[in-house]
């Protein structure tokens, strides 16, 4: 693996996490996103490997299918779920400092821009 990719995997990790400690999302909502997007994996390996990230809370069996077919990137999951355990310790922090109406804020202005994102890609990918 080299270098780039490395650092993209824990750029997504730090990211997600602080994301999760300032909002309380799950970590997936950034962690697919960022792995199809910024490190190119396919929709399935994302899935998959996000999972693995996120498997003490979420669930083996779905990890074990995932992987049984080859869907699950276990390199970079490790690697995300370090730097998501920092980037969660990190946005508590800040989340911590802050009042609960500009987290309120924040997050929905995260949604709204996470939804447009997503709207914008899938049509332009419709249109090709």
């Amino acid at each position: 693996m080299s270098l780039s990719a490395i650092a993209i995997l824990l750029i997504i990790g730090l990211v997600s996490g602080v994301a999760a400690g300032l909002f309380g999302i799950g970590g997936g909502v950034l962690i697919v996103p960022g792995l199809v997007y910024l490190a190119g994996y396919s929709q399935h390996a994302a899935i998959g490997t996000s999972l693995a990230v996120l498997l003490p809370p979420v669930g083996l069996a779905a990890v074990i299918e995932f992987y049984r077919h080859g869907n699950v990137e276990l390199r970079a999951a490790f690697i995300v779920a370090a730097a998501l355990l920092v980037g969660a310790w990190g946005g508590a922090v800040i989340a911590n400092h802050l009042s609960g109406q500009y987290l309120r804020l924040g997050f929905g202005i995260f949604i709204v821009a996470l939804g447009f994102s997503l709207i914008y890609e899938a049509v332009k990918n419709l249109s090709a």
